[in-house]
Formats: C-alpha cells, structure tokens, sequence
C-alpha cells in the first residue's frame, strides 16, 4: 500500500460554517480526493461537548479525523499531537495573533516537519512586527493579493504563494425553480416587488452590523423604498451587539428588516443568495469575505468595502459586479499583543448612495451585473484550480523540504556531550 502524506492541520473546526472552518474542510478535501494525503485535524474555535476523537462524515478514520481542542490550541496540546500522530507536514490558518505560541515553539516543530501557514490578513500598512513569523514558517500561502503583497513587503526571503479563497459553483448557482419564490415569501410575504438586501456575517465589530443598521433605516426614510433587511448571523454572539433591540429603538416597522439565525446547509443558503437583490458586506477589515464571493456565484451582485479581498472580489479591474466603496478614513486599533491594525472606515453617505443605485436598477440591469460577477467567479475562485494549487503545494512541500522521517531545507544544531 503506499505511503501517504500525513497532514496536521490546526484552524477552525472543519465542520463548522465560519470561513476558516470552511476553506480548511475545502482544502482537507482536496488534498484527501488526490489520493496522496491522510489528514488529523486539531479542530478548534468553538465548545466541544467532549474531547474524543470524532470522525468525518463520507471519510474513513484512517484518511481523516478530528481532535478537538480548546481555541486554537497550546503547546502541550501540540506536543501531545505530534508525539502521537507524527505528522510529515503542519499546515495552519486564521490570523497570526492566534498562533504566536506555535512559532515560539520553532525550534521544537520545524526540525521534524515543515510548517505551512495560509495566510489571512486584512489591510496596509505591511505589519511589520510580523515579520518574525512569516520567518519562521517554511511556506506561506495568501488567500488575497493584499496579503500575498504583504508577506513579499515585510519577508520577501519567504515562500509566498497566492491561493485565494475557492467556492462550489454548483451549489452557490443561479436557481429559477420555485423554491426561490418560498423563500421570497417567508421574507416579504405577499409584497413579492420587495427590494431585498441580504447580508450574511458575524455578529461582530469589525463586520459593522449597528451601522448597517442605522444607514439601511437612513435609506429606508431618505427615499421611501420598499426594502427589506435580512440579516443572517447570531444574535446572542459575546463579540456583538443586541441587533433586535437596536432595530426596534431605531423605528424599524416589522417588514423592513429580518433576522435569519439558525444554521443552514450550504445548499439551503444559496437561496437566500438568490432570493436576494443585492447582497451587503462593509466590514472595516475583511482578510477575504467569503460570503460576497458565494453571492456573485449565485449571481447577485454585491456592495462592498474596498478592502482586503472584497476589492478583488467585486471588480477584474475593467468590469464591475455590483458597488465597491472606497473608505473613506482609516481607524488604528490594536493591543499588547497585536501592536497596530489599520481599518478602513467607509461612510454612511456613500453605503446609502451605492444602495440607491441598485434600487433604482432594473431587475435586469441587477441581473447583467450578477452574471458577470458568476463568470468573474468561475474563472478565478473555482474548485478545480483551488484544489490543484493545494495538492501542487503541499506535494512539492513534502518533495522538497521533508517530512517527519527525513527533514530537508532547515538547518538545525546537533548537540553532543565531549
């Protein structure tokens, strides 16, 4: 039987709907679908029930299992997890300020294998105090042109390479049977001409969501529409704000905005995508958005904050899929750990005045904006390239640099007693 290639893979929970959770269960399975890769993943970000080894549904345990851990995991739990699994390649993703402890442990990790991070960060100035990282990684992979530009500014010694963000377009796809019309129903009700705003996101600062609030119920009374809010999140989330309660303070009327939160099949959220006119993401930081991507392969367009990977997202550069709105300021926040962040602030102005021009859009000037934001996805963030640029990756990883059994590429010291 031949040998596969051992993946640890440290990140979000695999089976849970976030971006990270996400994009690390689309690159778990192409690397498993290529026949070379087994993957353990440390799968973390959310409350375990229990700390068994769990299975994955459609894969047998010798190719893929999880073991949960407690946010993104501590140096004893990865010592334990190296020391049982012996994995040829550490693969790991979200934001760096979640992983200082693991690239503390360099000296322990990269002599056995080498560490491959995917990349996510949001926005210029470069981070320079990340620098230290990126150096003591063996391979970065960037989820957006920004961050690829990032990593070549502050370590261009570093293996760089730009692999973006991958969505099903075969699930996230134009749907025209009736179903649509449900969904519009249990939105709108009868008022099917209803202008319908969709905005799919956590209940978080960052993502902007009071805002939203506000500037939808400043358009609301600005120009008289017929428009409805369906906000698709988790109200009860720590890091948010109580979204109900500041709508009903804010005069909403029962019809202009919805709250959409329990948790869907991929399949069942592609209906809101298209049940929807036009869909919403402003977050002042924003590594990539994944949601606005599944909109415009759904074929709704979208209007978006001009930063991080929304800018790539919503134009080519020539043609445009919806309204990219350039900040209009930047805030500097930040922490102990996390000297500075610079997030881009767009206005209310400007949100309302891209919002009116889609309202005021024939249903088939939206619909020629949303198929050639389909085509624009298809051509650059499918499947099929995603999943080739991943097995090329980590196969040439493993080629080249070693793994568990015989390390290559990394210079370590051996000591010995005279």
């Amino acid at each position: 039987m031949k040998k596969l290639i051992k993946v640890m893979t440290i990140s979000d929970h695999p089976g849970i709907p976030s971006g990270v959770g996400s994009q690390t269960r689309y690159v778990c399975e192409a690397l498993i679908k290529s026949g070379k890769f087994s993957i353990t993943s440390l799968g973390g970000a959310i409350k375990h029930p229990k700390y068994e080894r769990q299975s994955v549904d459609g894969y047998p345990p010798e190719l893929w299992t999880v073991l949960p851990i407690d946010g993104y995991g501590s140096p004893m739990e990865i010592r334990g997890a190296i020391s049982t699994e012996k994995p040829d390649i550490l693969w790991f993703m979200t934001d760096p300020r979640f992983y200082g402890w693991l690239w503390d442990m360099e000296d322990e990790i990269r002599p056995l294998m080498p560490l491959v991070y995917y990349h996510v960060w949001d926005n210029y100035p470069a981070p320079k105090y990340n620098g230290s990282f990126y150096k003591s990684t063996d391979v970065i992979a960037s989820i957006s042109k920004v961050t690829h530009d990032i990593v070549s500014q502050v370590a261009p010694e570093v293996e760089n390479h730009y692999i973006p963000h991958a969505v099903n377009s075969e699930i996230f796809t134009p749907r025209k049977d009736g179903k649509v019309l449900d969904v519009r129903h249990k939105i709108v009700g009868k008022d099917q001409d209803r202008f319908i705003v969709f905005w799919n996101n956590r209940n978080a600062r960052r993502k902007m969501p009071g805002s939203l609030l506000m500037w939808f119920k400043k358009f609301l009374d600005d120009t008289g529409a017929k428009a409805t809010l369906v906000m698709h999140t988790d109200l009860k989330d720590v890091h948010g704000q109580p979204l109900s309660l500041l709508a009903q303070e804010m005069g909403y009327q029962r019809e202009q905005v919805v709250f959409s939160t329990e948790k869907m099949e991929t399949k069942e959220l592609s209906y809101l995508y298209n049940a929807a006119d036009v869909t919403v993401n402003i977050s002042d930081a924003e590594g990539f958005g994944l949601a606005t991507l599944e909109s415009l392969s759904c074929g709704t367009p979208i209007i978006v904050n001009m930063t991080g990977g929304l800018q790539e997202q919503v134009t080519d550069g020539e043609n445009w899929f919806g309204r990219g709105i350039m900040p209009a300021s930047k805030a500097l926040v930040g922490s102990q750990d996390v000297p500075y962040i610079y997030e881009d602030r767009i206005n209310g102005e400007d949100f309302i005045r891209c919002l009116k021009e889609l309202y005021e859009m024939s249903k088939e000037e939206r619909e020629k904006l949303g198929a050639a934001g389909r085509e624009h996805i298809i051509n650059n963030y499918n499947f099929k390239t995603f999943n080739k640029r991943w097995v090329d990756l980590m196969t040439e990883v493993y080629e080249k640099r070693g793994s568990y059994e015989n390390r290559k590429m990394y210079d370590s010291w051996e000591f010995f007693k005279l």
